[in-house]
This record gives structure tokens, C-alpha cells and sequence, in this order.
């Protein structure tokens, strides 16, 4: 149960959160704000895939060739689901100048 819980729920909640966030300041703030944001969220992500393993492999001590593994897919499977999202409202989000040089 703490493998699921610690290796799957949790970076899909993590990641939940941040792409919430993320959207936020893409429509609210614009798409350059949105990329300081995207830099800054791969230092906070780092530090909460960091704690994870932490909090897995010390404090609830699973099996770290088990629980690494599924802990790191879920939480890049979930970050490039962000990525296209966050794309997607980057590109719905452009300035009608930038629409034009890209046609």
C-alpha cells in the first residue's frame, strides 16, 4: 500500500498541483512569466522528487529497487503531461504579432 501510495498518488499529486498552478499564471500573468515559472518549477519538483525518495526509502524503508523506479515513471509520465497542457494554453495565450511571424 505505501508503494502505491508514496510511488504513484503522490507525484501524480504533486504534479497535479503544480499544473494547476501553472495554468493559473499562464492565463493570468502571460507566457514569459509562465517560463520563469517552468524554471523555477523544475528546482521545486527536483526537491520534492528528492524528498519522496527520502520519505520512501529511509523513513517508510521500501525496497528502493522496487520503489525508485515506479516513483520516477509516474513522475516523468505526469511532468510531460503538464508540458503539453501548459503548452497548450502557452500557444492559446500567444500575441496576435507572434501569430503572424509564425505564419
Amino acid at each position: 500500500m505505501m508503494y502505491f501510495i508514496l510511488g504513484v498518488l503522490a507525484p501524480i499529486i504533486l504534479n497535479l498541483l503544480h499544473l494547476a498552478v501553472g495554468v493559473y499564471v499562464v492565463v493570468a500573468r502571460g507566457n514569459i512569466i509562465s517560463l520563469g515559472f517552468t524554471g523555477i518549477g523544475f528546482l521545486t519538483k527536483t526537491i520534492g522528487l528528492l524528498w519522496l525518495t527520502w520519505l520512501g526509502v529511509v523513513m517508510a524503508e521500501l525496497d528502493f529497487r522496487v520503489f525508485v523506479p515506479l516513483l520516477t515513471f509516474f513522475w516523468f509520465f505526469t511532468h510531460l503531461v503538464e508540458a503539453f497542457v501548459i503548452q497548450h494554453y502557452m500557444k492559446k495565450n500567444e500575441s496576435e504579432f507572434i501569430k503572424s511571424i509564425q505564419q
